[in-house]
């Protein structure tokens, strides 16, 4: 990559109104791609991780806990259009249980918090505050308008920063688009937190108005909760950053996991697309890599803020997309997009750490598979807001598998459940295969197989119970 070129991307960065910690990590990233770097983490340089933390082992919260909360902020990562489900707006605005939204469920669970630690008076401050993208800025802050006081003293949301795609054709120039200039432009990945908490003046204006911690979470999963144990803990410990992490099954094996460099480094985290092809096996080994990312994470914005002020940006591992300019259009321009992981500045700070937590804590929806068990009665929304298995679930979610040819779609998926979901709190499996619509007060209990192919009928009438 030509230094031209190399400036012809931060020109445009800079022309577009990027901050300077923004053009920093992209400028970063674009150099170690012109000397050679993919981003790849070899399995040789890499050892597995054993035990860690448990955070069903830790002490209870101090009776003082309310001082730590007051001084956290709650974020969001909410920059998703859940376009893989035909959605065209912010995936948390989706209703997801009890007629409420991925994002009404946080807003009850952050001032269940502020009421359950006021202490005679006002409740400690914890603030909720979004990182949105542009697309999803405006619905959400306009689904947010009600709740007065819920980012408290803080600006109600940051923006997700955006890159430009360069072309993949050894020059790594700036891609030019006329037909789409937006189409021009890719999300960073949500490693762009850092800079874009710097950028904003976000993270200066938390330090100066006294919050030390941030407990940051996807939008679309549920069950991170901030835990008062947890952060307390954190704090005791003055850990700069901790990752939350949970055992891998079957279901995990293509997602990001922890590893340790090799010859006892620190703690690192790989995803399936820094991954070496003949490296693939030993990625998807549960037994012997076991923990992945949650993605949600605790971090000290002070040690965050002296990290920046030192380097200017974190200089996370990169994860190199090959993409076309128009992912409609693969006879457009082939293009490289550069991403990072919000979890890889695991490997940024000294004296990181991760924590193993419940898979309750780990609610995601990523498919309508997931939708449909959250929505039934598999699930409950707690006094608490919590969302948590029903009790005769024994921990366990059951496994739905929905036909993506009629079903992928949100809009699809509600004209086939008009009535509601089925009842799956007595079901260890559902597959459903062909278009078939479910009635009012439809069971499944056990594992159920409905094939249209084999004589599954079209629609299953009200009140059917399936068994077998």
């Amino acid at each position: 990559m030509a230094m031209d070129d190399l400036e012809q991307g931060v020109q445009k960065l800079r022309d577009d109104g990027a901050g300077e910690a923004v053009i920093a990590a992209f400028r970063a990233a674009a150099e170690r791609l012109r000397s050679g770097d993919r981003g790849v983490l070899r399995e040789a340089d890499l050892e597995p991780v054993g035990d860690l933390p448990d955070a069903d082992a830790l002490p209870a919260a101090p009776a003082d806990v309310a001082g730590l909360l007051d001084r956290t902020v709650v974020l969001k990562l909410n920059g998703g259009l859940g376009t893989s489900m035909g959605m065209t707006r912010a995936k948390s605005l989706l209703e997801v249980k009890d007629g409420l939204s991925f994002l009404e469920i946080s807003v009850r669970q952050v001032l269940g918090l502020r009421a359950r630690h006021a202490a005679g008076g006002a409740g400690p401050r914890l603030p909720l505050v979004l990182m949105n993208s542009f697309a999803t800025r405006a619905d959400s802050l306009a689904a947010l308008a009600g709740h007065h006081g819920l980012s408290a003293d803080l600006p109600a949301d940051i923006v997700q920063s955006r890159v430009p795609k360069l072309l993949d054709d050894g020059s790594l120039a700036p891609v030019s688009w006329p037909a789409d200039p937006e189409l021009e432009w890719a999300p960073p990945g949500h490693g762009d937190l850092y800079p874009a908490l710097a950028s904003s003046g976000m993270l200066a204006t938390l330090i100066e108005r006294g919050y030390r911690w941030a407990f940051v979470s996807n939008a679309d999963n549920l069950g991170a909760v901030l835990d008062p144990r947890i952060l307390a803990w954190f704090a005791a410990q003055e850990i700069p950053f901790l990752m939350e992490v949970a055992d891998r099954t079957a279901a995990d094996r293509k997602g990001g996991h922890l590893a340790r460099r090799a010859g006892g480094g620190g703690l690192v985290l790989r995803e399936v697309a820094q991954t070496d092809p003949g490296d693939l096996d030993a990625f998807q080994d549960i037994a012997r890599h076991r923990f992945f990312n949650t993605n949600t994470i605790w971090l000290d914005l002070a040690a965050l803020a002296a990290r920046l002020e030192r380097d200017g940006f974190l200089d996370l591992p990169m994860i190199v997309n090959h993409k076309t300019v128009d992912p409609a259009d693969p006879r457009s321009p082939k293009v490289v997009q550069l991403e990072s992981a919000m979890g890889a500045a695991i490997d940024a700070f000294e004296g990181a750490q991760a924590l193993r937590v419940p898979r309750s804590r780990f609610i995601p929806v990523k498919t309508t598979d997931d939708l449909l068990v959250l929505r039934s009665d598999a699930y409950e929304l707690a006094d608490d807001a919590r969302v948590v298995l029903a009790p005769e679930r024994g921990g366990v979610a059951p496994l739905v598998r929905l036909d993506p040819e009629h079903y992928r779609l949100v809009a699809d998926f509600e004209q086939r459940f008009p009535a509601g979901p089925p009842s799956l709190a007595a079901c260890d499996a559902l597959s459903v295969s062909g278009d078939v619509r479910f009635g009012r007060g439809v069971v499944v209990r056990g594992s159920v197989t409905l094939d249209r192919d084999a004589g599954a009928p079209g629609t299953i009438p009200n009140g059917t119970v399936l068994e077998g």
